[in-house]
């Protein structure tokens, strides 16, 4: 098989194919990703700054875009063949480790080892969306959700990190969770609906329900600030109110969903500091 280039798949050409297979094998293609990954790091390292959460964020930034060499390198073991992208792909993933190893080291230094509670809790959603990845369904809903709640964790962590109590530590994962929740599911309706292919409004609304349902029971347990609750369940009406009328372009939907998740960061990291 042959690509679009003449080339034979798989195979590093110079130039500028080689710049695209670096591209293609070494950086993330989910932009919402970028933005469903830092805001954990953001708003903990708000709340509760130490180098040692810094570190962490720097960890699970570099978590988030070292899934794309591994899921290549699975992709490519489960069906039995071994490419010259393979190769590429391991060897950017190999360094990748390293890197966080490092990280993972300058994290311990001066700081409590509980914040590796909620990572080790997060472990399974992380493992099952590598399972996902590995037999190229990673763009279904529940790998999706999967990631997602499980990166959220990186807030608990660096919260914890930083001195929080596990109150607060794991209430900000909470709200991450339900925002990213509500999110991906919103987007993923959306975009379908853009491209005029069945759609299950049904997937959307439970994950907006689900989200607030979340907020609620964190805020019950005076986890959540009610600040939060509030903007979570503006953000589900706005999303389930959004699916009555036509879809904007993906871009519009992605920007709108950013800046939602920034207003969420910013009025948690608010409510908590000033609790």
């Amino acid at each position: 098989m042959t690509s679009t280039a003449g080339h034979p798949q798989g195979a590093v050409q110079p130039g500028v194919h080689q710049r695209s297979w670096w591209r293609a094998v070494a950086l993330p293609t989910e932009h919402g990703g970028w933005s469903l990954t830092a805001e954990p790091s953001v708003l903990a390292l708000v709340v509760a700054f130490s180098w040692s959460g810094l570190a962490l964020s720097m960890a699970g930034m570099l978590a988030f875009v070292a899934r794309t060499p591994l899921k290549l390198v699975l992709v490519d073991r489960w069906r039995h063949r071994w490419l010259d992208r393979s190769r590429l792909a391991l060897r950017i993933f190999v360094v990748e480790v390293i890197l966080l190893v490092a990280l993972a080291a300058m994290a311990l230094i001066g700081t409590e080892y509980r914040f590796w509670v909620p990572l080790a809790i997060a472990a399974p959603l992380v493992a099952l969306e590598l399972w996902y990845d590995m037999r190229s369904h990673s763009r279904r809903l529940i790998p999706e959700i999967a990631g997602a709640v499980g990166i959220g964790s990186i807030a608990a962590a660096v919260a914890l990190a930083g001195g929080e109590s596990n109150l607060i530590a794991y209430g900000l994962w909470c709200v991450v969770a339900a925002r990213s929740v509500a999110a991906i599911a919103y987007v993923r309706c959306q975009i379908l609906r853009s491209h005029s292919r069945p759609a299950p409004r049904s997937h959307s609304d439970l994950a907006q329900a689900a989200a607030v349902a979340a907020a609620t029971v964190g805020w019950l347990l005076d986890s959540v600030p009610l600040a939060a609750l509030v903007a979570l369940t503006l953000l589900a009406i706005f999303n389930t109110a959004s699916l009555s009328r036509s879809p904007p372009r993906a871009v519009v939907t992605g920007v709108q969903q950013m800046v939602f998740g920034l207003i969420i960061v910013a009025v948690t990291a608010t409510a908590v500091l000033t609790a």
